[in-house]
């Protein structure tokens, strides 16, 4: 059975013209959903149906597959979600399929209909099916589905990847089109032997947060000294090409040890003195509680408005650097920090790979990066799923509450530190009620 012309809706551009469609009926995969301990356990089929809806003239135009959907891509995807984590509602997995094609910038709209024909029901039937429309007006309620790499005991003896497993990176519509999720490869890199040379490692942080896997945030550690690096051929895709000119980012600062605001003074300090990065307006600074992980100090947080002439990943490792020369040490999950720098927006590029996504997928509902950037950008807005104008996320954010203050002169006045500090809000003029 699959998705009928009934069930099937049609979506419209922005002018009022009905999209084209891509559909792919079938997608089946042995999933582990259920509310029941031996569906868990054992098993069952579930299967996909998913109507793309975009427009596919620019495609046909060049005859290229990087202005449309990869349908073979995006069947693996689904297939992913649907014998991937296990939940208790289908609902939830078509939630998470239309959030996964929904994450490329040029869709528009998205049907999904899953079936679960063995479904434990007492009585004859002949299949369960939930199906959603999701769109740009009515996002889904589930984050998009990112492929984790997988660690193998002999990577020495592994293939170097010709293609990313991960949903194809699109920029926003309007934005130049590149072609997305695919590795080019470039000739090999030469070892590197030196002490102090740096590897990357995910690791996520709370109170502020990270980009990464499971935050997303990808971060430098060191390599101890004596232990061998992997020597390997270096892959790249369009996150790692420079931009044509300038690109407006927004980065979000936040610290909660040691002398944060004097280490949030310097990190912008930092930044503006970094070739390739512009430093336009810095934004209020808000003490504001932590948001997930144990017990710890308040934060206090800033939003630094930017250009830059650096790619997406350069601009990543820069911002790691700077956390690194402010002793950004990770001894526990999104535990306290001296520094982080998270990258809240690179113009208008729409990304989801392994190790960045674009705009920060938890940027909407953070009340500590939503007050101070609408503060110093009434008018910002932003892309992608969930996003909107700044300034309306901020008053409606699940933690807006526990935004304490903001001091507007904080760059060249001294205000109560957060490490150690339970005092009430600061008298002043440089303080403001929120």
């Amino acid at each position: 059975m699959t998705m009928n012309d009934e069930s099937r809706q049609d979506a419209l551009d922005t002018s009022g013209r009905r999209l084209d469609q891509i559909r792919l009926s079938g997608i089946t995969a042995m999933g582990y959903h259920g509310v029941f301990e031996h569906e868990r356990r054992d098993g069952q089929t579930f299967v996909a149906d998913v109507v793309v809806h975009l427009d596919t003239r620019r495609a046909a135009a060049r005859d290229d597959l990087a202005h449309t959907l990869n349908y073979g891509e995006l069947a693996e995807q689904v297939a992913a979600v649907l014998s991937g984590e296990p939940v208790d509602l289908i609902e939830t997995v078509a939630e998470r399929i239309a959030a996964t094609v929904l994450a490329s910038g040029i869709v528009q709209a998205v049907d999904v209909a899953v079936h679960k024909p063995h479904a434990p029901i007492q009585v004859p039937f002949g299949d369960v099916v939930v199906a959603i429309h999701r769109d740009r007006t009515k996002l889904p309620a589930a984050e998009p589905y990112v492929a984790r790499p997988v660690t193998e005991p002999e990577p020495s003896s592994r293939p170097v990847p010709t293609s990313t497993a991960t949903f194809p990176v699109t920029t926003a519509p309007g934005a130049p089109v590149v072609a997305s999720g695919a590795w080019s490869d470039v000739p090999a890199a030469a070892p590197v032997v030196a002490s102090g040379a740096w590897s990357d490692a995910v690791a996520p942080a709370p109170g502020g947060f990270s980009q990464g896997p499971d935050g997303p945030s990808t971060e430098l550690e060191p390599v101890p000294v004596g232990e061998a690096l992997v020597v390997g051929e270096v892959v790249t895709d369009f996150l790692d090409q420079e931009p044509d000119g300038p690109v407006e980012v927004v980065l979000a600062l936040g610290a909660n040890l040691g002398p944060a605001q004097d280490t949030l003074r310097d990190a912008v300090t930092d930044l503006a003195r970094t070739p390739g990065i512009e430093v336009r307006d810095v934004s209020a600074l808000a003490r504001t509680s932590a948001v997930g992980g144990p017990e710890q100090s308040d934060y206090l947080n800033a939003v630094v408005l930017a250009w830059t002439t650096l790619a997406p990943r350069v601009l990543l490792r820069a911002t790691q650097a700077i956390e690194l020369a402010h002793g950004r040490e990770r001894h526990e999950r999104w535990g306290p920090r001296t520094l982080d720098i998270d990258i809240v927006l690179y113009g208008s590029v729409l990304a989801v790979t392994d190790d960045l996504e674009l705009p920060h997928p938890r940027a909407h509902e953070r009340a500590f990066v939503l007050q101070p950037w609408a503060q110093v950008d009434p008018d910002a807005v932003l892309p992608g799923l969930g996003g909107g104008p700044v300034g309306a996320l901020a008053a409606t954010a699940p933690d807006r509450d526990g935004v304490r203050w903001l001091a507007l002169d904080w760059l060249t006045t001294a205000i109560p530190a957060v490490s150690g500090d339970t005092g009430a809000v600061p008298a002043g003029p440089e303080a403001q009620d929120t």
